[in-house]
Order: C-alpha cells, then sequence, then structure tokens
C-alpha cells in the first residue's frame, strides 16, 4: 500500500482571522505544479484526500491535471489544528492501496511522525513525502520517496 502526504503551497497570510479561504499565492502554484509534475511519474492513486481549506484544493488542483478520473474525498479531520492521529486512524479505514493526501502543517508533519515512530519533521511547501506499508497503523510505515518543489 502506497501513502502519499503532500504540504499544500505557499498562502499568503490569513485576513481577519479566516484561515479557511486563503488562497495560493502565484509562488504556491508554481511549487504545487512542480510537485505535481513530479509525482505524475511516481505515483498511480486510487484516491485524493484533501482538506476542505482552499489552498489544498488548490494545490490538489495541479494533480488533478495529471490524474483526471481519481475521486476526490473531501475530509475534515486534516486541517490545521486537527489531531494527526484521528486523521491516520481515518486514513486507515479507506480501502484503497494508493492514497494521496493533500493538507497542512502541522497536521501532515505529526501524520508523518506516527506512521514513522519517528520525532517530527517539518513539511516545506509543497513537499510531498511517498510511504509504503502493508497497513497505515502507527510505526508500520517506511518512507521510500520525497520531493521538494525549487522555488
Amino acid at each position: 500500500m502506497q501513502l502519499t502526504l503532500v504540504r499544500h503551497g505557499e498562502a499568503p497570510p490569513p485576513v481577519n482571522g479566516n484561515d479557511t479561504k486563503r488562497p495560493l499565492t502565484e509562488r504556491g502554484h508554481q511549487q504545487a505544479e512542480q510537485t505535481a509534475q513530479f509525482l505524475k511519474e511516481q505515483i498511480r492513486p486510487d484516491v485524493f484526500v484533501v482538506s476542505p481549506l482552499l489552498r489544498a484544493q488548490e494545490t490538489l488542483a495541479h494533480l488533478q491535471q495529471y490524474f483526471k478520473d481519481v475521486p476526490v474525498v473531501i475530509c475534515n479531520t486534516i486541517k490545521p489544528d486537527d489531531d494527526a492521529r484521528v486523521a491516520v486512524e481515518w486514513l486507515s479505514q479507506l480501502p484503497y492501496e494508493s492514497i494521496v493526501v493533500v493538507c497542512h502543517m502541522n497536521v501532515v508533519a505529526h501524520m508523518s511522525s506516527i506512521l514513522l515512530a519517528d520525532s517530527f519533521h517539518p513539511y516545506a511547501l509543497a513537499e510531498a513525502r511517498m510511504y509504503d506499508q502493508a497497513v497505515i497503523a502507527p510505526g508500520l510505515s517506511t518512507q521510500i520517496k520525497s520531493f521538494i518543489p525549487i522555488l
């Protein structure tokens, strides 16, 4: 089973505390496109799981250009302040062999640390990390590849 975790590209700071509608900046779109171009040769996703927040949705749109028929599931447990343990448990219930998740710091890095039973390692903007495991569960994953856009 393959799991790919992707952090969204660069977005501007929240306006009046509104974090849900922050779009990607031009640089963020370029980062997301670089990551999508890398992943198009590396993965064959069965499903995309994405946060409901705009910047994650816009990052996913770049991946969807290369994987047009892959279904999308919007997940409310992978927003920035969500509990990564809940997110890992939710993902473990999905009946797919290749899952791509597009979400946010801190939840994406915490999910990674849970999957690897390792310390917290922050994700760069639009960074993708690919994991291999028999099942999605704490401590059972091995990171097999990673990509950080150059911008």
